[in-house]
């Protein structure tokens, strides 16, 4: 198959969080008296606010908006340990130079994605997608469709990379290729990846002369 851009996920697929996830989520549970593995087996890959739905459940709006308010800020200023991925650098630089579109395609929200892009010093895609441009996050499809009509591609055209179970979801319900990287054996659909990688490391894009690009893997 050959495809016509990329749409990345961040945290866990671009960037090394994981600290810094752990620091910000964990502190809010030991405050609200939520186990802080029941927290971290829920959040990853879904935007913030859906986890605060589902630990807050039957409070009023307002508080659930204000904890919100309080973890972004968190989140936004503790970047320490945030590092890019292996693989990620060099992956974006060689997109670029062969002039393959690709956006990121978060659940986090715009200050905190933006940080830690920053902190991991990677290079700046040309559409980044963040929580406050979708109504309904991960796993449901429109971030990752609304990242393809950005770029101006069908999603069909697009490959989704990705490391959570519900970012995989979400890139299959859009109707895209997509590559798992260093995701739980036991993720909903994984069967259904077009590649399961450890690294990107290991992923070997190539040009073709008739426009986009096909996949391979590093042996």
């Amino acid at each position: 198959m050959t495809y016509s851009g990329f749409l990345f996920d961040l945290d866990g697929t671009l960037v090394d969080s994981l600290p810094a996830v752990e620091r910000a989520w964990s502190n809010w549970g030991a405050r609200h008296n939520i186990a802080a593995d029941e927290i971290l087996n829920f959040i990853h890959g879904k935007q913030a606010i859906t986890s605060l739905r589902h630990f807050m459940a039957g409070q009023p709006d307002d508080a659930i908006q204000a904890e919100f308010h309080l973890l972004e800020q968190c989140e936004a200023q503790d970047t320490d340990g945030v590092r890019a991925l292996p693989g990620a650098q060099a992956l974006l630089t060689s997109l670029n130079e062969m002039q393959i579109p690709w956006a990121i395609v978060t659940s986090g929200t715009l200050p905190v994605a933006h940080a830690r892009h920053k902190a991991a010093g990677l290079p700046l895609p040309s559409v980044f997608i963040t929580a406050e441009q979708v109504a309904r996050g991960k796993p449901e499809p429109d971030p990752y469709l609304l990242g393809a009509e950005k770029l101006g591609l069908p999603a069909r055209a697009c490959v989704v990379v990705e490391d959570a179970p519900a970012g995989i979801l979400s890139g299959l319900n859009a109707g895209c290729a997509v590559v798992a990287v260093n995701a739980p054996a036991d993720a909903p659909r994984l069967n259904e990846s077009l590649l399961q990688l450890t690294t990107l490391e290991s992923l070997v894009v190539t040009p073709q002369a008739q426009g986009g690009f096909t996949l391979g893997v590093k042996r």
